[in-house]
């Protein structure tokens, strides 16, 4: 590689690594794995060192990644809270001891102990006290100028508020999310469709730099202490000794911490860690290496970047072969249809895998998956472990495709692929997978409005097998409620109160807790008011549905499949017997002064709620949106009013006041 070539390659790596470095520490969004983020460091670091004329202190192998995130306090840092060099081999950790034992030699040291500890995946942090009282937290950021974390770090259980001694002290953590809990969580947000978190490392910084502190409180963080930044009244002469006092103190340390007589030493720990990390409760993403001797580690001293005094080994990602012997499809609870990959058991960092998720129908496409194919297996953050491609070379010809199902395979719904989405649904509302999540949503306020009818007593009724499917809610019978609690007979009466109120309501929410996709309550008010019955709006067709102001052709073709399906027209059927009402009881207005109007609500009101105000307009013949266009008719303004009033200025919309809005009910 010529200068020019070099000079090229450096500025290309220092863009690329600036990149997943904001994606990774800022955004807590990885695009990449850690394996290949720290290989492209390796080269630029190596590039920089062969051409130091081309070396830059903007580059990333001189400064700590990361920024101040808007809306947090910056704190700076009294001590930096420093990166650590990275090694990937043996050979580089006896290169790091030979420099230490050099700088022994000539400063009359005789001897170099060391400790090895895990390298904790998560998010570093530090933790400031006053008299042995927590005053103040705060993210690394960017080594020297961190995030004001201290009302987050609060909600971490395993921080104390207060020492075991009045002392001031700083001190280094790191806080993670456990294994178990990583796991948990994800199960969690992929039955609520929400977004999976990538890593555990990326869960638990996302989590802990939150601006409202509530949400961080309702996450799994704990931490692990593995440093003194400052102390005031006491000196220590090793790192194991501080460690051992930081314990004391009531810290939560790090538990991996192994006393080393020499670097032989280390590297057996550094071989125990690997073998056993499978076995710790938390993620690592590598094993540290420090001298122990406080006073020599002062003498060796830091870069700008790394202490002089520590290494980080990097275990590379563990890759192995096995059979892709079967895809399976399992339901969750919110319908979506994921295919399993049945493996050939294999060891992988440890752990047997014998399956694992291939997310969607566009992953299977995108990587060529084929039922009898031999494929590569790694783990994914040592946690997840995922395919990542399939050895064609090793095709024999006797390989099948795989197709998504076209109905479910718990309960033969027809299943769909919407326009947009990488997702495939099972439609059935009978459909026992669904269940659980039917049922919280048919008894929601919004919907038939059960109250005390809440998950976890759902949760009980499912588990005693006194519920089956929706309608069986009204089959309930009082002394079944009351053996649920302790002393139940008032929850039972109350309970059997509100079911028995719920079959009065509109038709309307009925066709709301029916959960059609794209038909909320706006749609099922329009629905209700407009086909009158049940009966009727289950014979609507996809033409004359399509048409209405809206709804629109997903919408229309939603609601055709839905009342198409067996398990719809069991249902609906079920519930008439039930005695629940199938009518609107809405009065039809003889008053539509609104009729063909569209308002737009923003702001706050002082006399309304954007309920009541909604409600109010709806029952004069006019309609509600969201958002603001060239259709709109007026936007009500109140208080505080933001984007939507700015847009409707600027297309000359007409705005009016919550005084206005009562002038135009008054008349």
């Amino acid at each position: 590689m010529n200068k020019t070539e070099a000079k090229k390659r450096i500025e290309e790596l220092r863009k690329k690594t600036e990149y997943y470095a904001t994606k990774y520490y800022d955004e807590d969004k990885p695009e990449i794995s850690d394996f290949e983020y720290d290989m492209l460091m390796v080269e630029l670091r190596n590039l920089e060192k062969e051409y130091p004329e081309y070396k830059s202190k903007d580059s990333l192998t001189q400064k700590v990644g990361g920024h101040v995130k808007e809306g947090f306090k910056k704190v700076t840092h009294e001590v930096p809270l420093q990166s650590l060099q990275d090694v990937f081999s043996f050979e580089e950790v006896e290169e790091f001891d030979e420099r230490i034992q050099k700088q022994a030699e000539e400063n009359g040291i005789e001897k170099v102990n060391y400790v090895v500890e895990t390298k904790i995946d998560g998010l570093s942090a530090a933790l400031e006290y006053k008299q042995g009282k927590f005053v103040r937290g705060a993210t690394r950021g960017n080594g020297l100028i961190g995030e004001d974390v201290t009302e987050n770090l609060k909600t971490v259980k395993t921080i104390p508020m207060e020492l075991n001694d009045k002392i001031d002290i700083t001190v280094r953590g790191e806080v993670f999310i456990s294994k178990k809990d990583f796991e948990e969580m994800n199960q969690e947000r992929e039955e609520n469709e929400q977004e999976l978190f990538a890593n555990a490392r990326n869960a638990a910084a996302g989590s802990l730099r939150q601006l409202d502190s509530k949400i961080t409180a309702k996450r799994p963080l704990d931490i692990y202490i593995f440093n003194v930044q400052k102390i005031e009244g006491k000196t220590f002469n090793s790192h194991f000794e501080e460690l051992e006092y930081l314990s004391k103190l009531g810290f939560n340390v790090n538990p991996v911490r192994i006393p080393c007589k020499n670097i032989e030493e280390a590297e057996k720990a550094i071989e125990k860690i690997g073998e056993d990390r499978e076995n710790l409760t938390f993620g690592i993403d590598g094993a540290v290496v420090k001298v122990d001797d406080l006073r020599f580690r002062e003498i060796l001293g830091s870069t700008i970047k790394v202490p002089r005094w520590a290494v980080a080994y990097k275990y590379p990602p563990e890759k192995k072969e096995t059979i892709l012997k079967d895809i399976i499809c399992q339901v969750g609870r919110t319908g979506v249809i994921t295919p399993m990959a049945i493996l050939e058991p294999v060891k992988v960092a440890g752990s047997t895998i014998s399956k694992t998720t291939l997310h969607n129908e566009d992953f299977i496409k995108e990587k060529d998956l084929k039922i009898g194919d031999t494929v590569v297996i790694q783990k994914a953050g040592d946690v997840i472990p995922e395919i990542v491609e399939v050895v064609k070379g090793k095709r024999t010809g006797k390989e099948k495709d795989f197709e998504m199902p076209k109905v479910c395979p718990v309960c033969g719904a027809l299943a769909v692929r919407e326009e947009g989405e990488a997702a495939i649904r099972c439609t059935g509302i009978e459909c026992p997978a669904k269940l659980f999540r039917n049922l919280v949503h048919f008894v929601s306020r919004e919907a038939m409005d059960i109250s005390g009818l809440g998950e976890n007593i759902i949760q009980q009724l499912l588990d005693k097998n006194l519920i089956k499917n929706i309608a069986n809610i009204y089959e309930l019978k009082f002394e079944d409620i009351a053996s649920l609690k302790k002393n139940g007979t008032k929850f039972a009466q109350n309970l059997v109160d509100a079911i028995e109120r719920s079959k009065q309501n509109d038709l309307s929410k009925l066709i709301t807790a029916l959960g059609i996709r794209h038909v909320g309550v706006k749609a099922s008010k329009m629905l209700a008011k407009k086909y009158k019955t049940m009966d009727n709006l289950m014979k609507a067709t996809f033409e004359e549905l399509s048409m209405i102001d809206d709804i629109g052709p997903i919408v229309a073709n939603s609601i055709v499949e839905f009342f198409s399906e067996e398990q719809t027209i069991d249902l609906i059927d079920k519930l008439k017997t039930a005695g629940v009402n199938m009518k609107s009881l809405e009065e039809e207005s003889e008053d539509n002064r609104f009729e063909g109007k569209t308002f737009v609500l923003t702001g706050s009101l002082e006399e309304f709620t954007r309920k009541e105000a909604s409600e109010l307009i709806e029952k004069f013949g006019g309609k509600t949106s969201g958002t603001v266009s060239k259709k709109t008719s007026y936007v009500l303004a109140g208080e505080e009013a933001g984007s939507k009033l700015t847009k409707a200025q600027n297309l000359g919309v007409t705005i009016i006041t919550e005084t206005e809005f009562k002038e135009m009910l008054e008349q």
